[in-house]
């Protein structure tokens, strides 16, 4: 950074910046939990020798945010795969089941647009098809901030809901299920070689809600990589060159999902493992009748207050699955 030329390229600068501060919070972070540990320690002997409860229940109670922001800290750790610290784009597509399927869709948008406000990440939706009478047909956000990917990355597969559907007037219990796609974000210094002629481009008319600012252009870009059969869409920006920017790097990120895929079956074989690896695995289950749970079947973690999943609380699972990946 002190280098004369360092702001002459502002975007690659900014990146550098960025990638400073993280590790400095790293290390500042950890000067800090050494310090309390000190702390702790000299407040332990002096329990032990004075045998106060008022001091003793002091202690228990900062023991127990020490512990909390350790465990935080050891997760800051563990994303430290290429691109977890990148943004993420993150697709959910309704399986079949019509309005039922679709509305667990638009649930499932909730919940992870709370988890993100939660985390301090912004939301922009990149492309949204709403359902014929409830919920989404598909949505593509994208989330920014720091390690949105390297969380997120755990929330990849098939979510599966089971409840007294409100769209059955015979009050049935109803199975659903939504795959979520999770991708890192790239920038245009990642390289990942794509050629024209295996690209065929459509423009067409953003979908919206209308009003004054209704759009009236064909501004909205579908690329398909003719390869592998890969379609990604943008609708989010006014400009057709800037969904198309936004679009080929949705496609980087497919493609490099792609590899990162292929990858893992490989290895999968190499271990003799049979399970399926791949965008059909389902991951959860959340149980709203007969009675409630959520429960992850990649690592058996497990809650019975499904409210609080449904406002954003996943990061039990999250967690539980980055440890596991870790053993």
């Amino acid at each position: 950074m002190m280098q004369p030329d360092f702001w002459n390229d502002q975007q690659k600068a900014q990146a550098i910046i960025n990638e400073a501060n993280g590790l400095k919070d790293l290390v500042n972070e950890y000067k800090d939990l050494l310090e309390t540990q000190e702390n702790l320690d000299l407040t332990y002997d002096l329990v032990k020798e004075e045998n106060d409860t008022e001091l003793k229940a002091e202690l228990e109670s900062e023991l127990e945010d020490f512990t909390k922001r350790l465990n935080r800290y050891e997760l800051e750790l563990l994303l430290s795969e290429p691109y977890d610290k990148n943004n993420a784009i993150l697709e959910l597509h309704p399986g079949a089941g019509g309005t039922e399927s679709q509305d667990w869709g638009s649930m499932l948008l909730r919940m992870y647009t709370r988890w993100a406000e939660k985390k301090g990440y912004k939301v922009e939706t990149l492309d949204y098809l709403p359902g014929d009478e409830a919920g989404i047909k598909s949505v593509t956000l994208l989330i920014k901030g720091h390690n949105a990917y390297g969380y997120l990355k755990a929330e990849k597969g098939v979510h599966r809901l089971v409840r007294i559907s409100p769209f059955d007037s015979s009050g049935r219990r109803h199975t659903s299920f939504v795959s979520c796609d999770v991708m890192p974000e790239f920038n245009e210094e990642v390289e990942i070689e794509i050629r024209n002629e295996d690209l065929k481009i459509d423009t067409y008319r953003s979908s919206g809600a209308g009003g004054q600012h209704v759009n009236t252009t064909d501004s909205a870009v579908r690329i398909t990589h003719l390869p592998t059969g890969i379609v990604v869409t943008c609708q989010s920006e006014r400009s057709q060159i800037q969904n198309r920017e936004r679009a080929m790097n949705m496609l980087k990120a497919k493609l490099y999902q792609k590899k990162l895929e292929e990858q893992e079956k490989e290895l999968a074989e190499i271990r003799g493992e049979q399970k399926e690896i791949g965008w059909g695995s389902q991951i959860r289950s959340y149980v709203f009748h007969p009675y409630s749970m959520v429960k992850d079947h990649r690592t058996n973690t497990e809650t019975g207050n499904v409210q609080a999943v449904m406002d954003g609380e996943i990061d039990m699972f999250i967690d539980a699955y980055l440890r596991s990946r870790l053993k």
